[in-house]
């Protein structure tokens, strides 16, 4: 199983977060895709901890229930490990290796870059291009991640009733379902931007340009806080508090005493994570925000974040393009559209 990418057709993304598993197939004709098959299962608080599988058992059991509701055959999965317990380096190499001799010199320059012993890490490569300026040397990007984050992930997937076939980066999934928004943003393509992904219990940034990524970041935030402020407020479990917040029912008093807030939290976040950005490279603004996550679908949120930040400020919609199976339900893929950006990035690895 690689790190990185390599893959079959048919492969169902399986992005694994703090609150459900979301899987998502798709199909390709030209340069046309279909959504085939999706489902997004909830998982029990706590089963994923700050991005780690805690219990992998109920983990693999929602990607089972979600794989059984999606109505996939699919037999081989694509899923990723969590930006901080990845290390990824760019290494410069010979350009004249073939890749056994590549793969020998990786591994024994890795042990410069990796703070753990090489026998409890997976790792692999991907040859990015010549380095600049220097056309006998190829840039190299070496991902590594401790066995124990690939291993929990790869038993839960299996628990599932998928093999895993590619185990990615989240980063990397989230640069290749990014590329299919990029068209649709209108703007060049060395223009900055900030993907924001609010899920349940992180706020993550992504700063790209040219597609690449050139920052990322992630703090404890999410939609999760405005769930345990509905229980609080309204006397509910932990799933009706959910249930409340995504189908609405509430009192009048809402949106002005309870969602307002949550989302004035939200921007602020939003402005802290690029206030890091700003402060540790040589850009002191961005040209777009694209907001994705769960929370992104918060009516109003993203007109407040480009009112409150004065940067012009859109929905994800990775999926916006495509063309729907059968037994695909349009209105709830709608709703949760910006939240499979991690899930389309993994699909998109059967076209590699």
């Amino acid at each position: 199983m690689r790190l990185i990418s390599k893959s079959q057709p048919a492969l169902m993304g399986v992005d694994i977060s703090s609150s459900a598993v979301k899987l998502l197939q798709l199909s390709r004709a030209g340069n046309r895709y279909r959504v085939e098959h999706y489902a997004v299962e909830p998982l029990p608080p706590d089963a994923v901890v700050e991005k780690a599988v805690v219990d992998v058992d109920a983990v693999g059991n929602a990607i089972r229930r979600a794989l059984t509701r999606s109505g996939s055959n699919a037999t081989h999965a694509a899923a990723a490990v969590a930006g901080a317990s990845v290390i990824t380096k760019l290494i410069p190499m010979p350009a004249d290796l073939d890749e056994e001799e590549m793969e020998a010199q990786v591994e024994l320059e890795a042990v410069n870059y990796i703070p753990y012993p090489i026998e409890e890490v997976n790792m692999d490569f991907d040859v990015i291009g010549p380095m600049p300026g220097n056309p006998d040397m190829v840039q190299v990007l070496l991902a590594a991640s401790r066995a124990e984050n690939v291993e929990t992930r790869s038993s839960a997937v299996e628990l599932g009733g998928l093999t895993p076939k590619v185990m990615d980066v989240e980063a990397f999934a989230v640069e290749n379902a990014f590329a299919l928004l990029s068209d649709s943003l209108g703007l060049p393509g060395d223009a900055v931007v900030a993907l924001v992904d609010v899920g349940s219990t992180m706020a993550t940034l992504n700063v790209l340009r040219n597609g690449r990524s050139l920052y990322s970041r992630e703090q404890i935030f999410g939609g999760k806080q405005l769930t345990e402020e509905i229980m609080r407020r309204y006397g509910l479990s932990y799933e009706e508090a959910g249930l409340a917040k995504r189908q609405g029912g509430l009192s009048e008093s809402y949106e002005t005493e309870v969602l307002q807030p949550f989302k004035e939290a939200m921007v602020q976040q939003i402005s802290r994570l690029l206030q890091f950005f700003y402060a540790g490279s040589e850009h002191s603004r961005v040209d777009r925000i694209v907001l994705a996550g769960g929370c992104a679908s918060i009516p109003g949120v993203a007109a407040m974040v480009e009112e409150q930040l004065g940067v012009p400020t859109v929905v994800a919609n990775p999926l916006a393009q495509m063309t729907l199976g059968p037994k695909v339900p349009a209105h709830a893929l709608a709703q949760d559209a910006p939240s499979l950006m991690l899930a389309c990035g993994l699909a998109l690895r059967s076209f590699d």
